[in-house]
């Protein structure tokens, strides 16, 4: 299951509303993030048995872009109602299909190294899963990361796999400096592996009128009123994130555990954190252009985007981002790079739709 969904608001101008950053070559090939996910999968799932849920804006958009994936097997929510509604949808579809299924749920938007321990992990947490868990693949973390949510390892239930004592918020910068320190700590990533049918009983234990409102609309799936009793009963489900909505209150009753993964993983949460998971050059700046020429003179440790085809020129500058798109150019120390949010929020307050 991969979801497809959100616009990248930290990575603007380059990613907007109708074209989010996982429908961008953003990992340094000429694949999108989104095609990058799908084929990381290719050795763990068949194209039949790989699901994406997106929005109706970029529906299309996702089907040129991975064209072996089934039509059917594209979920198209009619709003966003947050991470749960989605992961349940496709959950249930799933279980509708293949009542034995054990799911995989993946971000389109993650770049994600060393492939061959990916895979291993993948399938240790599927093994996890068959005996009726809720997996969550944790990050290693390697700094003091406060933009992260956090797991909090309990006891060893078996090699390589941990209980979960609890979901942590993400921490102010002590806090996450103790849990470094400490080695219980895990970054909750968002990757998470379960049988279909034991994620939905705890979203029945924990949020029965979703889960009712996902059933209803699973049971009418490939009948001729599926969009009406779709569209009826979606608005209506609600909007909460598969954390605070299950994983929270699951893990509270000793039902989550974890693989600790060490493989490289990025969520490119803006553009100081992209300049961090792709190789510089021997300045270390990261570069991607579409067709532009970048002339860089005396730059060190920035990043420079472009997708006009015109020539970029930057001198003399260090930790720099740089920019450019066809109606909107971004320049900002790589350190306030997080604050391109706010630009964001700011366009929106002055009526700018147009831009995001």
């Amino acid at each position: 299951m991969i979801l497809a969904g959100g616009s990248g608001t930290r990575l603007w101008p380059l990613s907007r509303a109708a074209n989010p950053k996982f429908l961008h070559r953003l990992g340094g090939t000429d694949q999108t993030l989104l095609q990058a996910t799908a084929a990381r999968l290719a050795t763990l799932s068949d194209p039949d048995q790989v699901y994406v849920v997106t929005g109706v804006a970029h529906a299309a958009a996702v089907a040129r872009q991975l064209p072996q994936v089934p039509e059917d097997n594209i979920l198209v929510e009619p709003a966003p109602r947050d991470s749960l509604a989605a992961i349940a949808l496709a959950a249930a579809v799933i279980a509708r299909r293949d009542p034995e299924a054990v799911v995989a749920v993946y971000s389109a938007d993650h770049l994600i190294g060393r492939q061959e321990r990916f895979e291993e992990l993948i399938r240790l947490a599927a093994d996890a899963a068959g005996t009726g868990e809720l997996v969550t693949v944790g990050i290693q973390p390697i700094r003091p990361e406060t933009g992260f949510g956090y797991l909090h390892l309990a006891e060893r239930t078996a090699p390589g796999v941990h209980r979960i004592a609890e979901f942590r918020e993400k921490p102010s910068a002590q806090v996450a400096a103790d849990y470094l320190a400490s080695g219980e700590y895990l970054w909750n990533a968002g990757m998470f592996v379960f049988q279909a049918r034991a994620f939905l009983a705890e979203l029945e234990r924990q949020r029965p009128s979703l889960r009712a409102g996902i059933a209803a609309i699973a049971e009418s799936w490939d009948d001729q009123d599926h969009e009406t009793v779709f569209g009826a009963i979606w608005d209506g489900l609600e909007k909460i994130s598969v954390d605070y909505g299950v994983m929270e209150g699951a893990a509270a009753a000793g039902k989550v555990v974890t693989v600790p993964a060490d493989f490289p993983w990025s969520d490119i949460g803006d553009f100081h954190s992209l300049g961090e998971s792709l190789d510089g050059d021997a300045d270390g700046n990261v570069v991607l252009t579409d067709a532009a020429v970048p002339t860089l003179r005396g730059v060190e440790d920035s990043v420079v985007v472009s997708t006009t085809g015109r020539v970029v020129a930057v001198v003399g500058l260090r930790d720099v981002v740089v920019v450019d798109t066809e109606d909107a150019l971004l320049v900002c120390p790589r350190d306030r790079a997080h604050e391109v949010k706010q630009v964001v929020d700011g366009l929106k307050a002055n009526g700018l739709a147009a831009h995001i």
